[in-house]
C-alpha cells in the first residue's frame, strides 16, 4: 500500500490500483508511519507528497517488490495469460468477432481484453499489449509496430446513399446529415477544407456508436478502414469517400520493451497482424 501510495501520490489512485478502499489505504500508511516512528508523506489539499525520508524509503522498497513479482512470474507457466488493452469501438467492430479463431489457433493461451477510452498505463494496469490510434513515437521504453494505417471513410447506410445527393467532391458533404464521434474527424477535414457543415451534427463518444447510427440510415459518419471492412462487406455500409492525405497516422500495437522472452505475448501479436493481413 505504501508503494502504491507513493507511486500514485494519492490515496485514492492507490485504493483504485489495489481494489481497496481510500480509507484503508490511508489508516495502513498511517500505521506502517507509526510502526516506523517516521513522517513518509506530507498530507496535502490535493495528494500526497513524499518526504526526504519516503522518498529514500521508497527506492529500496520498489526493487524488493520487483525482485518478489520477478521471482513469482518465473514460476507460472511463462506468458498463459496476456491482457491487451483497446478501445470499446476496436473490441465490438474489430476484436470481438475474431475471438474465436483466436480461441481455435491458440487454445493454450487465456487472452483476456480490457476495453476503455483510457489510455493504459503498462505497468499499473498489468497491461501486456495496447492497441492505439495515433502517430508513434509513443512514450519510451516501449516497442510499435503499424496495424493499420487510419485510411478515414465517409460511410452511410445503402437507403441513406440511394437517397442522397450526389458526392462528387469533399465540399459536397457540407449539406448532408453528419455523424461524429469524439475525434471530431468531420471538424477537422473541414477546416483544412476551408468548408463549414450546413446543418448540425450527430455526435457520439464513441466511433462504434457513430457507425451504427450511420448502418441504421441517420446520416454519414467517418471512421477508419479497419473498423468498416466487416459492415461493408456484409452490406450494411456503403463507403462514399476516403480520405487519401498523407500523415494521418494509424493503429499501432505497443507492448513494453523487455529482455525476457514471453513467446504467448509475441504469438497474440503475430495473430493480430495476420488477421489484419
Amino acid at each position: 500500500m505504501f508503494d502504491a501510495a507513493a507511486r500514485h501520490l494519492t490515496f485514492r489512485q492507490a485504493a483504485e490500483e489495489l481494489n481497496l478502499t481510500q480509507g484503508a489505504v490511508a489508516q495502513q500508511v498511517r500505521r506502517l508511519e507509526s510502526d516506523l516512528g517516521l513522517q513518509l508523506f506530507h498530507r496535502k489539499a490535493r495528494g500526497l507528497a513524499l518526504t526526504g525520508l519516503g522518498h529514500s524509503y521508497h527506492g529500496p522498497i520498489r526493487q524488493a517488490l520487483a525482485m518478489i513479482d520477478d521471482a513469482t512470474q518465473k514460476l507460472r507457466p511463462e506468458g498463459a495469460r496476456i491482457t491487451l488493452s483497446v478501445t470499446p469501438s476496436f473490441a465490438t467492430k474489430w476484436l470481438v468477432p475474431r475471438l474465436g479463431n483466436f480461441a481455435r489457433a491458440h487454445p493454450d493461451i487465456d487472452l483476456q481484453t480490457v476495453a476503455s477510452e483510457r489510455l493504459a498505463d503498462f505497468q499499473s494496469d498489468g497491461v501486456d499489449i495496447a492497441i492505439r490510434l495515433g502517430r508513434p513515437p509513443f512514450e519510451k521504453g516501449m516497442q510499435t509496430a503499424l496495424l493499420a494505417p487510419l485510411e478515414l471513410c465517409a460511410v452511410c447506410s445503402p437507403g441513406y446513399a440511394k437517397d442522397a445527393m450526389p458526392i462528387n467532391r469533399f465540399e459536397d458533404f457540407a449539406g448532408q446529415r453528419l455523424i461524429q464521434d469524439s475525434h471530431a474527424f468531420w471538424e477537422k477535414l473541414f477546416e483544412n477544407n476551408g468548408t463549414k457543415a450546413r446543418h448540425r451534427m450527430m455526435q457520439f463518444n464513441q466511433t462504434a456508436l457513430a457507425m451504427d447510427a450511420a448502418a441504421n440510415g441517420q446520416g454519414i459518419a467517418l471512421a477508419p478502414r479497419l473498423l468498416l471492412d466487416d459492415e461493408i462487406s456484409k452490406g450494411k455500409l456503403v463507403a462514399l469517400w476516403q480520405d487519401t492525405g498523407e500523415d494521418q497516422g494509424g493503429y499501432h500495437i505497443v507492448h513494453p520493451l523487455t529482455q525476457r522472452p514471453n513467446p504467448a505475448r509475441d504469438a497474440v501479436i503475430a495473430w493480430v497482424l495476420s488477421e489484419v493481413a
